[in-house]
């Protein structure tokens, strides 16, 4: 099927996990571009500063999306801002645990999962009967390069954005023939506060690094700033992807996908351990 093209950029969007982030980037970004931007996120704080930094006409909600009620609230509420047909949904809000399979704390899977994965359901059940009424607009479900491969002490992360993605392309499937797309992105590695803001109780590999130390880790080996992040995904969105890939990781992350579904870990763990060596010697 031939891509179909089509401008958000002026017309106006809604955002989740706009408090930080992607999110608030893209708030950005499309705010500067002429779009009246509806934000919404469960930090209350974060997401009055996204607020202040927009230009142009702002609804904002504090609003968390494991709440399928409150989502559909929020929908209702939108339908009454709206100054004009909403072109584009993003469902962005994520959060993080790091642990074994053997070691997971329950609570904090559930956690994950009911943010991760049913914040977009709930998002998308919410929203998408706006697009259908209209017979326009875009649904972007931020899943991740762990919904491409599995990765240790990730198994709740990785279940989620996994589920993310086949949820987002079965539902492509069934807008087919309608004006309505679904897009699924997958980020590689971007420098924002999500393993700071972690569910952590142990170091999972038994080496005794705390919270701090291993978020210093992760942000070390980003590649993408959330400004560039959110650039890429806006591009890929009028540009009329399926499927978003951002970061050169991401596109490393896809090619091992395909090339050694079952033994790619042992390529990544080896260009960890270079990067880990060039960072010690630059010390």
């Amino acid at each position: 099927m031939p891509r179909r093209s089509r401008r958000i950029a002026g017309r106006p969007v809604m955002i989740t996990g706009a408090a930080s982030g992607i999110g608030r980037s893209l708030a950005r970004r499309l705010s500067g571009l002429g779009s009246p931007v509806a934000i919404a996120d469960v930090d209350e704080a974060g997401l009055n500063a996204t607020a202040a930094m927009l230009s142009g006409p702002v609804f904002s909600r504090v609003l968390d999306v494991r709440d399928a009620a409150d989502q559909l609230r929020f929908a209702d509420e939108m339908r009454e801002w709206l100054p004009a047909p909403l072109a584009a949904v993003f469902n962005n809000a994520g959060v993080a645990v790091t642990s074994t399979v053997a070691g997971a704390v329950p609570e904090d899977d559930d956690w994950l999962f009911q943010t991760n994965f049913w914040g977009v359901v709930h998002g998308t059940r919410a929203f998408l009967p706006v697009l259908i009424e209209q017979d326009d607009g875009v649904i972007v479900n931020t899943s991740s390069v762990f919904g491409l491969l599995g990765m240790p002490y990730q198994s709740a992360y990785c279940a989620a954005k996994f589920a993310i993605r086949g949820f987002t392309d079965a539902l492509r499937q069934e807008l087919r023939g309608t004006g309505v797309r679904a897009v699924t992105v997958h980020p590689g590695g971007i420098t924002t506060n999500i393993a700071r803001n972690a569910r952590f109780r142990t170091d999972p590999e038994g080496l005794g690094r705390t919270k701090e130390q291993m978020a210093a880790q992760f942000e070390a080996v980003t590649m993408t700033s959330p400004d560039k992040a959110a650039a890429i995904i806006h591009r890929g969105v009028e540009h009329g992807k399926a499927r978003i890939l951002v970061g050169p990781d991401a596109y490393l992350f896809d090619a091992l996908a395909r090339i050694a579904p079952t033994h790619y870990y042992a390529v990544i763990s080896r260009l960890q351990a270079g990067l880990r060596a060039r960072q010690r010697e630059s010390v």
